[in-house]
């Protein structure tokens, strides 16, 4: 199956990477050269002139940018290389509508279409054991699933076009509400004086552990916030998430609204490309003002 790439970001360039090891990769394109040239010449990545140059000499092209309107102009500069037979597998985290419009322009084309965000963060993406949830029809996605095994370790069809992006969404709920949990812990444990070490080990062991507090927790009671998920990126997820939630009723989650409010202090004080985990700097910060 010859594979391409479109994005080759923290999350784009990981996967392209493994493809290329799977002996998968065809091609690859992203929106900024020079990343991308340093990327191929390290892995020996062959790139595109444009977007539509992949569609034309790829089977399957996994698409990871950032943004809705992002996702919908790579469809656009996609269009003259759209073929039958080739299926989009667009991995971004954009809302259920924009994965619908996509779909729709994909066959305009010719083409299938899946949507197919990822969980798993920048590790995962290295360690090629993303979590994956895709939309669209179910045939589909069987003809890509050798290039969905290369990038992860876990793929659920989750319905019609648009289920992967709400599925989405509510990993992204969960996430700040175990972000804010986590936090709020470890800042109380750390103001009482324990050992934040020992706190994590036997915590981590017991019904309160988590990906989030076994992974993060080490190194943001230490002030590192290297990153793994973006606060920026969360921020804007989670702005999607709100907006479906919108849809389906007049009340609003509390775990979406503080996080949000939370992480706009955060991008006032400059940490917007830091790990999510630097929540804990406002966390952090509530003991300090108490005592």
């Amino acid at each position: 199956m010859k594979t391409g790439v479109i994005g080759l970001g923290a999350m784009g360039g990981p996967m392209a990477v493994n493809l290329k090891k799977a002996g998968l990769l065809e091609c690859a394109w992203n929106r900024s050269p020079g990343p991308a040239q340093a990327l191929a010449d390290e892995n020996g990545i062959p790139l595109a002139e444009d977007p539509a140059e992949v569609a034309r000499r790829c089977d399957a092209v996994i698409v990871c940018v950032s943004r809705d309107e992002d996702v919908l102009s790579v469809m656009d500069a996609m269009a003259e290389g759209l073929h039958k037979g080739l299926v989009v597998v667009d991995c971004s985290t954009v809302s259920a509508e924009t994965a619908r419009e996509a779909a729709r322009r994909a066959a305009a084309g010719g083409a299938d279409f899946l949507d197919a965000p990822v969980s798993g963060g920048t590790e995962g993406a290295r360690q090629g054991t993303l979590a994956i949830m895709v939309g669209g029809d179910a045939g589909v996605l069987q003809r890509v699933q050798p290039a969905l095994d290369a990038i992860g370790k876990k793929t659920v069809h989750m319905g019609a076009h648009g289920a992967g992006q709400a599925t989405k969404a509510v990993n992204q709920i969960i996430v700040a509400g175990t972000n804010q949990a986590v936090t709020d812990g470890l800042a109380f444990g750390q103001a009482a004086g324990l050992d934040m070490e020992r706190v994590i080990e036997v915590v981590g062991s017991g019904a309160a552990g988590s990906w989030h507090l076994n992974n993060r927790g080490p190194t943001m009671v230490r002030g590192v916030f290297d990153p793994g998920f973006k606060v920026a990126l969360h921020k804007k997820d989670l702005g999607i998430a709100r907006a479906m939630v919108e849809e389906l009723t007049d009340n609003r989650l509390a775990s979406i609204e503080r996080t949000l409010a939370d992480y706009e202090k955060l991008l006032e004080d400059g940490h917007g490309d830091e790990d999510i985990s630097s929540l804990y700097r406002l966390k952090k910060a509530l003991f300090k003002e108490s005592n």
